[in-house]
């Protein structure tokens, strides 16, 4: 009887505030609507209702999801409320992680604009991305850009996840530098891409071909996640940090191309994936790769 009251008394204590943090969560998603609108030169409810431009939604659903993965990121810091089972109120220390939170997905957000320009014209640079999305409608530029925007939102959320050393402002510092190194990795993960990819990415998108943008966004998801694992965790110093993310971003990385062309060979040894990518143009053996490829990148996750 005691253990159920204790419980229900734990229930009442946390469940409120987790309720604080979903509205949040909401509010959030709203600014980087907002934030997305005053950006973006065309308009995007446009873009969605009256044309019905699926590569657009895409992009936006990618960024939206992006920005709650950096939203998720800043959640999991170490709160400075203590609470006891017995207090059902909310202490001022509470509000101070709400308000820790609310700051760190507003640098997400406004991380998440900047950036999303020199990811483009660094990663996918071969041709004008919104005359592809915009003008064109060409979903495989869609597909590309969802993945790219649900993994920079990784990387930064993994940047600032965890505790760090010294002031607030200094912990700031600490998690944009991160979120440079983990962006880095994602760029030079997907010239990798292409370098050991069989057909040119970006004339197969250009071309209209669905299939490889959706395999280029998974793959830019898997490294992702990768690098979420990389950067996930508590700052500990310079350099054992740094040198901790190498590590982890390099064994990563080759292990992640390894154990896809495995899972390739176990799954589909009588099928030549990149010839069903490329020249096939077979999108259900995209969803069949993509699906791969995350797991391959959820089993490092968890396994390493």
């Amino acid at each position: 009887m005691n253990a159920i009251l204790e419980a229900l008394i734990d229930t009442l204590t946390f469940f409120p505030r987790g309720l604080v943090f979903v509205g949040l969560g909401l509010v959030v998603l709203f600014l980087a609507k907002l934030g997305r609108d005053l950006v973006t030169r065309h308009r995007i409810d446009e873009e969605l209702t009256e044309k019905r431009n699926l590569a657009e939604a895409l992009r936006l659903s990618g960024y939206l999801l992006g920005v709650i993965l950096v939203f998720l990121g800043a959640i999991y810091q170490p709160f400075t409320q203590v609470v006891s089972v017995s207090e059902l109120g909310f202490s001022q220390a509470f509000w101070v992680d709400v308000l820790r939170v609310f700051l760190y997905s507003l640098g997400g957000i406004i991380a998440l604009n900047l950036v999303r320009p020199l990811m483009d014209r660094l990663i996918l640079y071969k041709f004008n991305l919104e005359q592809e999305i915009i003008n064109e409608q060409n979903v495989g530029t869609g597909a590309a850009e969802f993945g790219l925007n649900v993994a920079a939102g990784l990387a930064i959320g993994g940047a600032i996840s965890g505790s760090g050393s010294g002031s607030e402002v200094s912990q700031a510092y600490t998690a944009l530098a991160f979120s440079v190194l983990g962006l880095a990795v994602l760029i030079l993960f997907a010239l990798f891409y292409q370098v050991t990819t069989r057909f040119d990415i970006h004339a197969e998108i250009e071309d209209g071909n669905m299939a490889v943008g959706v395999v280029l966004g998974a793959n830019l998801i898997a490294i992702g996640l990768v690098t979420l694992k990389a950067l996930f965790g508590d700052f500990i110093g310079w350099r054992q940090s740094i040198i901790e993310f190498l590590i982890f971003a390099v064994i990563g990385l080759v292990l992640l191309y390894v154990l896809r062309l495995v899972v390739d060979l176990i799954l589909l040894p009588h099928t030549k994936v990149s010839e069903e990518l490329g020249t096939g143009k077979n999108l259900g053996m995209a969803f069949v790769e993509s699906t791969v490829v995350i797991s391959s990148a959820l089993i490092l996750f968890f396994a390493i």
